[in-house]
C-alpha cells in the first residue's frame, strides 16, 4: 500500500519517503504526495532524487493500493530513499480547475436542475458535460458563468471529510454526484464539500477556499445532443 499524503494535504510540495519497488523506470514508494490521476484530473508530474540520483516524473497511476510513479530514466535499484518534488504550478492549476468544475456543478444543479454528465481538466482549460433540462440559448450561457463567478467571489470554504458509505448513499446530493457508483468494497467516502453550493464524492485535490480559483471565463459551448450540453472555460 501507498499512503496518499495528497489527500490529507493538497499544498504539501515536496516530501521525503522510502522506496518499496524500483523497476526500471517504475518506482512505488511508502507513501507519495503524487496523485496519480482520475476524477478528470490528470496525474501529476515533478521529480524524484536524492544525492546524485535524480529523474523527473512523467506520470503516476494507482495499480490496487498502490501508486507507480513512472520515470523518464531508470534509477538504480539499490535506492532506499527518495525525495519527492511536485511540479506545482501545474498541480495547483489542476486544484483551481477542479474546484472551479465543483462550483459549476453546484451552480447549474440549483439554478438550472441539470446533472453533471462528465468533466475533464487541463493545467490550462477545463471542459463539463450536463444533461441541460431547459431551452439552451446564449443568455443561458452568460447566466451560468454570472452565477459561477458570483459563487466564486463569495469566498466559500471547500471542507474535505469521510462519510461511512451507507451515510453517504443516504444523501440524495451525493446520490445525485453518483455516489454510488463507487464500487461497493470501499466503505468510507471521500467528501468535497464546497460550503452552501455542492457536495460530491472525490479523490482528488483542491484549494481550500473558492476565491484562490479567480474568475471562470467561458470560451465555448456547445449542444451534444436533446439535453447534454458542454461548456468550455478558462480561469482568469
Amino acid at each position: 500500500m501507498t499512503e496518499e499524503l495528497f489527500l490529507r494535504d493538497s499544498y504539501l510540495k515536496e516530501f521525503r519517503t522510502g522506496v518499496k519497488k524500483v523497476d526500471g523506470r517504475e518506482v512505488v514508494l511508502s507513501e507519495t504526495a503524487f496523485f496519480p490521476g482520475g476524477g478528470g484530473q490528470p496525474a501529476d508530474k515533478g521529480s524524484l532524487g536524492i544525492g546524485p540520483v535524480n529523474a523527473a516524473v512523467v506520470d503516476a497511476r494507482r495499480e490496487g493500493g498502490r501508486i507507480v510513479h513512472v520515470l523518464d530514466r531508470a534509477i538504480p535499484d539499490t535506492v532506499k530513499e527518495l525525495i519527492g518534488v511536485l511540479d506545482w504550478e501545474r498541480r495547483y492549476a489542476h486544484m483551481r480547475y477542479h474546484t472551479a468544475l465543483h462550483v459549476l456543478s453546484g451552480v447549474i444543479w440549483r439554478a438550472f436542475d441539470a446533472k453533471v454528465t462528465g468533466g475533464q481538466m487541463r493545467a490550462d482549460r477545463a471542459r463539463m458535460d450536463f444533461s441541460f433540462p431547459g431551452e439552451w440559448t446564449a443568455e443561458v450561457v452568460g447566466e451560468i458563468e454570472r452565477l459561477t463567478n458570483e459563487a466564486l467571489a463569495g469566498n466559500r470554504s471547500v471542507k474535505v471529510y469521510e462519510l461511512p458509505r451507507e451515510e453517504a448513499l443516504g444523501n440524495p446530493d451525493l446520490i445525485r454526484t453518483q455516489v454510488n457508483l463507487v464500487p461497493e468494497r470501499v466503505k468510507t467516502i471521500r467528501i468535497v464539500e464546497i460550503e452552501g453550493l455542492d457536495t460530491q464524492a472525490d479523490g482528488g485535490t483542491h484549494v481550500a477556499e473558492t476565491r484562490e480559483v479567480g474568475e471562470i471565463e467561458l470560451t465555448g459551448h456547445k449542444s451534444k445532443g436533446r439535453q447534454n450540453k458542454r461548456v468550455e472555460f478558462v480561469l482568469r
